[in-house]
């Protein structure tokens, strides 16, 4: 079983650098499947939301699965049809009853919804008061919404969990949020295999005799990122975490560094007023 290394959060808490991602994930069975495979190999960071429709199965799985609370790292999203101060902190009740516990490692807003994102962020700062979140974050906000939030809020976002990959490397982004203590958490950070014939990959790849996705995810590594890759496979699952026993060398980050075309595989939060 492979030990995930830590990374340190503002707040003090820590969170594992590779996480299993639920998204898609719906039937329970393959749900429950995927989880005892990551369990197994050492995950013990899971990512959901509720627009995943999959919490009651996460919720299901580690309250059965012999493990206690305390040694999964749990993060959900409320929803962009539930932002609001009532409507953010009631659905997050209802997360909560669903995931089988009392508090989550790590709460985000989903997307950085105008109007409202203001008084659902000062909403969710609540939970930390009341211990039902350890950390709070965003995800999707660009720079300028980052900006905007640091104007009103009280508590200053742990994580920035956004798209990003070496075809949408955000290095604006990145140093913003380094600078500023955030630590980015990179979905779909295999580009949902948008381009999987990339030459300069699978050169990197013959080379350190790993697989193309471990070169996309070691490049995220490198960048102090954590990951949340998305696998229901088992053999994948295990693939995605063994990251740690190989680094790209300077020519390497210089090679993939080039391959950047901000190519967007989910949403597209720029233009987002």
């Amino acid at each position: 079983m492979v030990k995930i290394p830590l990374t340190t959060l503002r707040n003090g808490y820590a969170i594992p650098q590779v996480g299993l991602g639920l998204w898609q994930v719906t039937d329970e069975s393959q749900f429950n499947m995927a989880f005892r495979a990551a369990v197994k190999a050492g995950y013990r960071h899971f990512d959901t939301a509720q627009i995943y429709g999959n919490e009651h199965m996460l919720g299901n799985a580690w309250s059965t699965s012999g493990l206690k609370r305390n040694e999964l790292f749990i993060t959900t999203k409320i929803s962009v049809t539930n932002f609001g101060a009532k409507r953010s902190l009631m659905s997050f009740k209802k997360s909560l009853k669903n995931l089988k516990t009392d508090y989550v490692d790590l709460l985000l807003l989903h997307f950085p919804v105008s109007i409202v994102r203001k008084k659902t962020w000062l909403a969710i700062e609540e939970t930390v008061t009341s211990g039902q979140a350890r950390s709070i974050g965003v995800s999707n906000y660009t720079i300028r919404h980052l900006e905007e939030l640091k104007q009103y809020a009280n508590i200053i976002p742990a994580v920035n969990q956004v798209e990003l990959h070496v075809f949408l490397q955000q290095p604006e982004l990145l140093a913003y949020c380094h600078i500023n203590n955030i630590v980015v958490e990179a979905y779909s950070p295999l580009a949902h295999a948008k381009d999987m014939n990339e030459t300069v990959i699978s050169r990197v790849a013959k080379k350190h005799q790993k697989t193309y996705a471990q070169i996309m995810l070691r490049w995220c590594i490198q960048n102090n990122c954590v990951v949340i890759p998305k696998s229901v496979q088992p053999h994948r699952i295990i693939e995605n975490m063994s990251l740690f026993d190989f680094t790209l060398d300077e020519s390497d980050m210089r090679q993939l560094q080039l391959l950047n075309r901000d190519l967007r595989t989910c949403w597209n939060p720029t233009r987002v007023p």
